[in-house]
């Protein structure tokens, strides 16, 4: 009888274990949300035609790199769009594209304090 019921008790925690277990992993991942990269597209583009615009000597310095920013986005959709890009290449891509509209951000806000407005 003990047997028995040892034997029940493993059965049932074995189902119990398939049941928990995750959903396949899938080789691509999901694509960004088209406004979360509009989002960042547009804020990169206001960040490079302000620091552009600007007339003082270290927004001037910063232009130069501010304008590869944009693009670095770009490529970096391209990657992760690209149905061929492993998942975790794909998912690498998207999380440069948020630091970089991260770092547009945050380069716009010290844009003051560089003495422009």
């Amino acid at each position: 009888m003990r047997a028995w019921l040892y034997a029940l008790v493993l059965v049932t925690a074995c189902k119990k274990q398939e049941a928990a277990a995750p959903p396949p992993d899938n080789d691509t991942a999901k694509p960004m949300p088209a406004a979360e990269v509009k989002r960042g597209q547009d804020a990169c583009t206001s960040y490079v035609t302000r620091v552009c615009a600007c007339t003082a000597e270290p927004a001037k310095q910063a232009c130069g790199l501010a304008k590869a920013l944009p693009e670095a986005i770009e490529t970096a959709l391209q990657v992760a769009n690209n149905p061929e890009t492993r998942k975790l290449d794909a998912l690498q891509a998207q999380d440069l594209v948020r630091k970089t509209v991260k770092e547009c951000i945050e380069q716009t806000a010290k844009l003051p304090s560089l003495g422009c407005e």
